[in-house]
């Protein structure tokens, strides 16, 4: 059992040493990922549902724009600062992409609520964003705490 427990504590430190390193990484990734292939017609699984959904500016100028904040919040998240504005720019983006599951619902859901198309899945993995997001944010306040 201390063997394990051991173990236990080992990995937990190491967690807690680099959890916040990991999140940002992986979320700077992610966003510099999704949003370089919004500059390529064609490319992005969210090119369809953002034109469907986004009615009221056209499509050939938004993506684009979208796509750069997503470059921008991604190089952010890499660069680790500035963190609280990278946070802000994620917070103002994440209410949009979850647009789709009212304004398109045929486009995200094979049937409600169980069913998620491809495009449904994308959108939902954003509550994964949002909790590494949050972790970050935890992050922040604790280090200023100790400074």
């Amino acid at each position: 059992m201390n063997f394990i427990h051991s173990i236990q504590t080992k990995v937990a430190i190491w967690a807690q040493r680099n959890g916040v390193r990991v999140a940002r990484l992986a979320l700077g990734v992610i966003f510099i990922w999704f949003g370089v292939l919004k500059y390529f017609p064609g490319l992005s699984p969210a090119e369809e549902v953002v034109r469907n959904t986004i009615t009221f500016i056209s499509p050939d100028l938004f993506i684009p724009v979208l796509a750069t904040w997503e470059v921008v919040i991604g190089i952010g998240f890499l660069l680790g600062r500035p963190m609280w504005l990278i946070l802000l720019l994620l917070a103002l983006h994440m209410p949009g992409t979850f647009l789709p599951l009212v304004v398109t619902p045929d486009a995200v859901w094979t049937q409600f609520p169980y069913g998620l198309t491809l495009e449904g899945q994308y959108i939902i993995k954003n509550f994964a964003i949002i909790s590494a997001a949050l972790f970050i944010a935890g992050s922040l306040v604790s280090s200023e705490k100790n400074t």
